[in-house]
């Protein structure tokens, strides 16, 4: 009886230890790909899609492929751009939007494994720029896209505030302190997105949420993987 209770102690010790496996937060809060494959069975919508499968003129500038980035270090191994099914769906209704308007999107970033937000704050803790891993990112769901405008036909990025991933009061999404030439084009991208279904992060001008965030969970799987 004493060996049971033992070998019992020792059983939910291992799954208090294996509940704890990330440091900021539960682990049963994150869904690695066996999770992620059981979710996507029960719902199709759930399915991280490669944004240039169903976008293909889509350009990408995937700066954490590269060490042109605030942490000055590759943190994806390729670069590319992964979202949510209906995200996906409706980048589709931006694109389609913008190309009557001689515009395209530039995509920065979009799903990104929650081990890579760990990076990101351990080395920049400012949680104005950097997501709080104990919260997660609305990256971390495949629910949030990193993104400029280019014309088309130059294939040049649109005047705007800052560069991406700027820390400066500029960045924000409603700074006042920017020629009237940018103001227009962070707008012009503020009011297409939330169109579609996105919603601008305040501190970001080039980060938009989709609007359905809270019904996807947290990931961490990498590019690999997928």
């Amino acid at each position: 009886m004493r060996r049971l209770t033992l070998l019992l102690v020792l059983i939910i010790a291992g799954i208090g230890a294996q509940a704890q496996h990330y440091k900021y937060i539960d682990s049963t809060k994150i869904s690695g790909v066996k999770a992620y494959t059981r979710e996507v069975k029960n719902n199709p919508d759930k399915q991280l899609i490669e944004i240039k499968q169903l976008i293909p003129d889509i350009v990408l500038d995937i700066r954490y492929a590269t060490i042109n980035n605030f942490m000055h270090r590759r943190m994806y191994l390729q670069p590319k751009a992964y979202a949510r099914l209906p995200v996906v769906k409706a980048l589709q209704q931006v694109q389609a939007d913008l190309h009557t308007r001689g515009l395209a999107l530039k995509i920065y970033d979009a799903y990104r494994p929650y081990a890579v937000t760990v990076k990101f704050y351990e080395m920049t803790p400012d949680t104005n720029f950097v997501a709080n891993p104990r919260l997660g990112s609305k990256h971390n769901r495949g629910c949030a896209i990193d993104l400029s405008l280019i014309d088309i036909k130059t294939g040049k990025e649109l005047d705007m505030p800052t560069g991406f991933d700027s820390f400066s009061k500029k960045a924000s999404a409603n700074y006042a302190g920017i020629s009237k030439l940018q103001m227009a084009n962070r707008e012009l991208l503020k009011t297409i997105m939330s169109a579609h279904g996105f919603t601008v992060l305040p501190t970001e001008w080039w980060h938009y949420d989709f609007n359905g965030w809270h019904n996807y969970e947290l990931l961490d799987i990498p590019f690999s993987a997928l």
